[in-house]
């Protein structure tokens, strides 16, 4: 490509076939940014410029109307499209900066090489090249935009343990199947200032999270009390919170614990901080799902990670079932087998308790949920009918307080 025009507001590459002959050799000695080829929109354009270069516009006009469409979906601009997948890209030098290394003086230059050819190809116009494909109909258009690829990359691995690289830097809420770790495009979005009540309990949670994503020693949560206190909703809403300061989200079944050495194994040198979340969580007496948690409570060496916590929610202080037929059971020495499952909560270093709001408590969260919903009805009326539809619901709690408000506002004329 010609060199660039020293202008902030405005570039334009010239193209001619020598430059795209030069511009697809360059990108097949692509090492580090490889894998960025595979997008569907990017390898629609390269394929675009390969037409071109073999003189095949019939196929130049079919791949760059499906480059388009591909690109269409996230943005209209190349230079943001390409931009954004070299700053997410999980590659072997991010990997390194990521876990505190330095690269290696080979893997500099190819970095500055290959950033300095993704910027050169973000840069190419949408006039030009339609131009070459010489179609005299509509033709889709695409922008581009200028800035500095390398001193945005540059920036990007300083707040590398904010941003992310990979998945991480575009998703903050994961899930584990099949072993993987796979992010929830559509997480829930409930924020803290949604949230009313509870301001002590939550603060705790809080404080313990800004520590973890600090460095500093934190402590493994379990937040345990009456169904519907909003013990979920504080976990979520903290993971929304500070996503933006590098905390990641990944919740797991019950079923799934035995998944957490391998989990640690897989985010241990991630510049990020992980909450581990499971919701829900009880056992039987006869339960052995509890030992995968116990050895990551006790610190187990292929069980932690310093930049990883565990945080579950149970209605259950002692988390375990206990029946009085468990025991009189023909076990010796039962009662320390109890005890071992009764403590298990004990191994949690912060436990916070949401207990049932009394009635002062929930009318609070009714006024504050119909402000936040903007009902119009009277405070009389509202607190009225709110303790009449706990009443019915079976007792008071946040959560009845939401799907109260919620009512009124959907029957709002």
């Amino acid at each position: 490509m010609t060199s660039k025009q020293h202008s902030p507001f405005f570039y334009k590459a010239v193209i001619d076939m020598t430059d795209i002959k030069l511009m697809l050799r360059r990108l097949d000695t692509l090492v580090l940014f490889r894998n960025i080829k595979e997008d569907e929109a990017l390898s629609l354009f390269i394929r675009t410029l390969s037409d071109i270069d073999s003189g095949d516009r019939a196929a130049a006009l079919r791949d760059y109307c499906s480059f388009a469409a591909a690109l269409y979906k996230e943005t209209s601009s190349l230079s943001r499209h390409i931009l954004r997948l070299a700053v997410e890209d999980e590659n072997i030098y991010m990997l390194a900066k990521g876990a505190g290394e330095d690269p290696g003086m080979f893997i500099d230059e190819c970095l500055a090489c290959e950033l300095y050819t993704l910027e050169e190809l973000s840069h190419i116009n949408c006039a030009e090249l339609i131009e070459r494909i010489g179609y005299d109909g509509f033709m889709p258009r695409y922008e581009t935009e200028c800035f500095d690829l390398s001193k945005i990359y540059a920036d990007r691995v300083l707040s590398i343990d904010k941003h992310g690289y990979g998945i991480y830097a575009k998703y903050h809420v994961f899930i584990v199947s099949d072993g993987q770790l796979v992010p929830v495009e559509y997480p829930d979005t409930i924020r803290l200032s949604q949230l009313s009540g509870y301001e002590n309990e939550r603060q705790e949670v809080i404080a313990n999270t800004l520590a973890l994503i600090a460095g500093r020693p934190s402590n493994n949560v379990l937040l345990y009390g009456d169904c519907g206190t909003g013990k979920s909703s504080t976990v979520k809403a903290i993971a929304n919170e500070y996503a933006g300061q590098g905390l990641r989200l990944i919740e797991l079944k019950k079923k799934q614990l035995h998944e957490i050495p391998n989990i640690v194994k897989h985010i241990s040198r991630n510049p990020l901080k992980f909450i581990v979340f499971i919701d829900d969580l009880s056992f039987t007496e006869d339960d052995d799902d509890y030992a995968a948690l116990k050895a990551i409570l006790e610190g187990s060496v292929s069980s932690t990670a310093p930049n990883l916590a565990i945080y579950a929610t149970s209605n259950r202080r002692h988390l375990v079932r206990e029946t009085f037929s468990a025991r009189e059971g023909d076990e010796i020495h039962r009662n320390d087998t109890m005890q071992e499952l009764l403590s298990l909560s004990e191994r949690f270093g912060l436990r916070v308790i949401f207990r049932k709001p009394d009635k002062a408590l929930y009318l609070q969260v009714v006024s504050d949920l119909a402000k936040q919903y903007e009902l119009r009805i009277s405070e009389e009326e509202l607190f009225l009918r709110a303790e009449q539809y706990a009443l019915a619901r079976g007792g008071r709690s946040p959560r009845a307080a939401k799907q109260f408000v919620e009512f009124l506002k959907g029957s709002e004329e």
